[in-house]
């Protein structure tokens, strides 16, 4: 270092060739980025390696996440390395967290060039838990596939990476800090920003907060329980929830931001949000959710634990879509779903005469529908729900959404999805999760499944079950192209779609750090409201599913490692 200037170095390293984003980016288990050698910054070169030169020079870039074990030190590498490749201006949230819709949100309203998110969502934290990294673009929305792959084509060749390892940046301390660099015209700048503040903001512009105010904490307000699981959405609840809008502060649990979250994956789903589950029971709140680690996701309950599946709820919200002020300004220019989430948002659809737009399970295909102004609201059946006011699935955007429709029809969740029936008429949805299977005997029994329903003698065939008799109608394995510029994307879920409606659908794949996970999702329309237990309602529909597929024979399991 000469005259106080802090060094670039180019250090050689050697490719590894496990480094393919998925959806959600580069998961794998802590001790990988750990253990092996300039692994993690072989993959923070191949992103930045991905962007063109002019692009990067100079431009602004954000960086947050959930928080997890190991962020940490993965950001002062990020810092260090953005420097050395030309990066001008970053802007990280205090103490390296920022919630992946925030950042989304950060990423557009700056005219970032694009956002480096450290998370690995729902799955498992600490030391011995999930370490992820996920790059989003300047639509502030996961990068698409042929940005993903890049990266990877160059994680397979890299031989050098760009760093500044004598450049350390506070966390702490909100405000900027300037840096000179050896050949650098200008200072390299690190901006520490509140993490919830522009993101708050947004939701200001989208909700009619006094409304939501007076429900929350007026004179015959509800009472909620809501809880962030440890995650990063902790103090945005805080913040948002309980200070601006009113809710009593004991209405938020498990608000700390944990490394390892509290011991348990930050998973909103019935199984892992044990707390909000158990507090809900007695009848005491009205309303409950939770959000998963990076805060894109949420499970909301009714009073006594009533469930809400994500398929009702973005059904629900489209079809009382104008409660929220945002939707009167801008109008509505299109639903979506993923193709496995449930068809109750096409009744809605097609009762409001809205376009459907039906995707594979990955936002960034929302993404390109809503910047090209054909999507306004979407969904999917992993507890995902958003607007076009940002390019990811927002957790507490679907929660105060619901509120807003509970402030606008006083009427509790339970009576409004009951309404909601009797209008449209009910989909049973579940999902069976076969986790950590081995990969070979998952892709064999998917490549045999696929070649059997493929067979023209398998549409007409009929199956049996108790008094039950479902007829194939069609069966494919899903395709989709996009209206919007003609790609099309393949092998997206096996279907298996009946006369009556009902649809079992398998997919390989998931977002775990390790083996590989089937899921089977069974979708069931009834048109006469019955009040059945879903399992009990689905129970033939899933051993057709089983039998047709001998999941448990082909992957020795003998039951799902999760239902939701």
């Amino acid at each position: 270092m000469e005259n106080g200037l802090l060094q670039v170095l180019t250090v050689p390293t050697a490719p590894y060739p496990d480094q393919r984003p998925g959806t959600s980016g580069l998961r794998k288990k802590v001790f990988i980025f750990q253990s092996k050698r300039n692994y993690l910054h072989n993959f923070i070169q191949s992103i930045f390696s991905s962007i063109d030169l002019p692009d990067r020079q100079g431009a602004t870039l954000v960086v947050g996440g959930d928080g997890r074990f190991f962020s940490r030190p993965a950001i002062g590498v990020i810092v260090q390395m953005a420097a050395a490749n030309g990066i001008g201006h970053l802007i990280i949230g205090q103490h390296g967290m920022m919630s992946t819709p925030a950042v989304s949100c950060v990423i557009r309203k700056y005219k970032a060039i694009g956002g480096i998110i450290l998370t690995a969502s729902h799955n498992p934290g600490g030391p011995n838990g999930d370490f992820g990294i996920k790059f989003n673009t300047a639509n502030g929305g996961p990068a698409k596939e042929e940005v993903t792959s890049k990266i990877y084509q160059i994680s397979r060749t890299i031989e050098e990476f760009a760093i500044c390892p004598g450049l350390r940046v506070d966390l702490q301390t909100l405000g900027k800090q300037a840096f000179d660099l050896e050949n650098k015209f200008k200072p390299f700048t690190v901006e520490i920003v509140d993490p919830v503040e522009s993101y708050a903001n947004l939701l200001r512009n989208i909700f009619d907060f006094a409304a939501l105010k007076e429900l929350l904490s007026g004179e015959n307000h509800v009472s909620i329980r809501l809880d962030a699981m440890h995650g990063v959405l902790g103090p945005y609840v805080k913040r948002i929830l309980c200070e601006e809008l009113g809710c009593p502060a004991n209405s938020a649990i498990n608000c700390v931001p944990l490394e390892d979250f509290g011991g348990q994956p930050p998973d909103p789903n019935l199984m892992y949000a044990t707390d909000l589950v158990d507090s809900m029971r007695d009848g005491q709140y009205d309303f409950g959710a939770a959000f998963d680690g990076d805060g894109d996701r949420n499970m909301i309950l009714g009073k006594h634990g009533f469930f809400l599946t994500p398929s009702d709820s973005v059904a629900v919200i489209a079809d009382n879509i104008f409660c929220i002020p945002y939707f009167q300004h801008t109008g509505v220019r299109g639903f979506g779903r993923s193709m496995p989430t449930s068809t109750a948002l096409d009744r809605v659809a097609k009762a409001t005469k809205i376009e459907l737009h039906e995707t594979p399970t990955d936002w960034r295909f929302f993404g390109n529908l809503m910047d090209a102004g054909m999507l306004s609201l979407c969904g999917e059946e992993g507890f995902g729900t958003g607007g076009d006011h940002i390019r990811e699935k927002d957790g507490l955007w679907a929660v105060l959404a619901w509120l807003s429709i509970i402030a606008t029809r006083r009427q509790s969740l339970e009576d409004i999805l009951k309404e909601h029936w009797l209008k449209y008429g009910r989909n049973y949805f579940t999902r069976y999760d076969y986790e950590n299977i081995d990969i070979d005997a998952a892709c064999d029994m998917m490549e045999d499944l696929e070649i059997l329903i493929s067979d023209k003698s398998f549409v007409k065939q009929r199956f049996a079950v108790e008094d039950k008799i479902y007829q194939v109608e069609k069966a494919d394995n899903f395709e989709y192209t996009d209206p919007v510029d003609s790609t099309i994307t393949r092998n997206q879920g096996l279907r298996i779609i009946f006369s009556d409606g009902s649809r079992i659908i398998y997919r390989l794949g998931g977002t775990g750090a390790e083996g590989a996970t089937v899921r089977i999702y069974i979708d069931s329309y009834e048109r006469k409201l019955i009040f059945e237990d879903t399992q009990v309602q689905l129970a033939p529909l899933a051993t057709i599913a089983l039998k047709i597929s001998q999941l448990h024979h082909r992957t020795g399991r003998n039951g799902p490692s999760l239902i939701t």
